[in-house]
């Protein structure tokens, strides 16, 4: 059974995905850097030279690709769950974990991000805060489908993979 991280971006579904993954046995997968690996383009840059669109037509066809993987975790784009019936793929083909942040937790990741997102990036600082809130309006009806819901602020691990373990049987049976 595969485990999908879906939440905002910066919530820390990429640096969570890898350590829950050494913790249960299972493998990591981060959606953006399999376009990466898969495109030779940065998100980032694919954003600047096509579209948004385009972006969630083949991050859909990537996501798609996942259910032929095995005890993974996988982490999603922030955007992945809200286009394309994504969150309902994601339901059916694994078990899904919502990482919810507070806007302003999520307002201080974002600013100080080493790396560079394709929908915050150039914004000051008043307008990445409208951006944040104004998606989470409209994201968190996505999100709150999640079969768990954790706060991603004060994230305990093992306490996390114990929760797991008595939501799923780790050889792929929700119970």
């Amino acid at each position: 059974m595969n485990i999908y991280l879906v939440g905002y971006m910066g919530s820390g579904k990429s640096t969570l995905g890898k350590l829950l993954a050494e913790k249960i046995g299972y493998s990591h997968l981060d959606l953006d850097d399999f376009f990466e690996e898969h495109y030779k383009i940065s998100v980032m840059d694919f954003f600047i030279k096509y579209d948004e669109e385009a972006f969630r037509q083949i991050e859909t066809s990537m996501l798609k690709k996942t259910s032929a993987c095995s005890n993974h975790i996988i982490s999603t784009g922030g955007g992945t769950p809200c286009f394309n019936n994504n969150m309902d793929f994601i339901n059916a083909n694994g078990f899904s974990i919502y990482i919810r942040m507070h806007p302003d937790a999520l307002f201080d990741r974002l600013k100080h991000a080493r790396r560079p997102r394709p929908r915050t990036t150039f914004l000051d600082d008043e307008s990445l805060m409208k951006r944040i809130r104004d998606d989470m309006e409209v994201r968190e009806n996505f999100y709150r489908q999640a079969h768990m819901h954790v706060r991603g602020e004060n994230i305990n691990m093992d306490q996390l993979a114990q929760k797991l373990k008595s939501k799923i049987n780790l050889s792929g049976s929700v119970s």
